[in-house]
């Protein structure tokens, strides 16, 4: 990071940068808020060079999720923003690293957190997130479906002031089971949970078919849609906004949120990169903490 902000100063690519201060894990107790940009220098194996993986640097990147999780918990920053990383580069050493996600709920000792991606078209929450299409019908149990609707409920309170949030659950199977004729789980599990909540006076739907939830007549007045597994929920989202979309975790004692994309290995260290979704995460992380204030 260092290398790269001196990279675009050289080139005159911040035409108003805001005061600069590269510092050490020893300076973190000192310092204070102010519109300073301190850059911290955690030490790597091998030099960085841009656009190219290094397996031996995994434990820095580790290092850095490490330091922010700490600074988070004891509140001495407001919120975290995750750029991108490489998962395989870690994962070479730590093949239980799933990512940012997994990380922070291990590192605050939770069993269950839910990712949720938004941009001004819809909000997106995942009841599963990175594991193989073939284990998903297993993985939505009731327990799973209601944790992540506790969690989203919580969150939509405490994060962003909507007390009573419109929910829209999407079916796990195609034409939501139509009726158990293409499958049991919504007769069997996602709709008793859902109706349970109905009858406690949460506005949240039945089980609804995917593929015509995720339109201008569903989602106008949705405040947030409840998708079964990755793929379902984020392929229409970011249809509708890919770039402009934040990565929000849900149900961590802290404020995370980051990108809609990967690494893009091939624009690194080439200043073409797309900046506006990191822009739009750091908005949001600004807005969820005023509204946690």
């Amino acid at each position: 990071l260092q290398q790269r902000m001196v990279a675009l100063l050289d080139k005159g690519m911040l035409s108003d940068p805001i005061p600069l201060q590269i510092i050490t894990q020893s300076d973190l107790p000192n310092l204070t808020a102010n519109k300073t940009l301190y850059i911290l220098d955690v030490p790597v194996a091998q030099p960085v060079i841009a656009g190219q993986l290094n397996n031996d640097n995994a434990a820095m990147v580790l290092a850095q999720l490490d330091i922010a999780h700490t600074l988070a918990s004891q509140r001495r920053v407001a919120a975290i923003v995750t750029a991108p990383l490489q998962k395989s580069v870690i994962m070479v050493s730590q093949p239980e690293f799933m990512g940012h996600t997994e990380y922070f709920m291990a590192r605050s000792g939770l069993d269950k957190v839910v990712m949720m991606l938004a941009n001004t078209q819809m909000k997106v929450a995942l009841v599963t997130t990175h594991i193989p299409l073939r284990a998903v019908a297993d993985a939505v149990t009731s327990h799973t479906l209601q944790r992540t609707i506790d969690i989203v409920l919580q969150d939509f309170g405490k994060k962003f002031g909507l007390t009573q949030p419109k929910i829209l659950v999407c079916g796990l199977n195609p034409h939501a089971g139509e009726g158990g004729h293409l499958g049991r789980e919504e007769v069997e599990t996602i709709n008793p949970v859902l109706q349970g909540y109905r009858d406690n006076g949460v506005n949240i739907s039945l089980a609804l078919p995917a593929d015509t939830l995720f339109t201008p007549k569903y989602l106008q007045d949705c405040d947030c849609v409840v998708a079964m597994y990755h793929d379902q929920g984020l392929a229409p989202l970011k249809s509708h906004g890919f770039g402009e979309t934040v990565n929000i975790t849900l149900g961590l004692p802290y404020i995370r949120t980051s990108v809609d994309h990967g690494t893009a290995l091939d624009l690194a260290g080439t200043s073409k990169a797309n900046p506006t979704s990191l822009y739009h995460a750091i908005i949001m992380a600004d807005q969820m903490a005023k509204s946690l204030v």
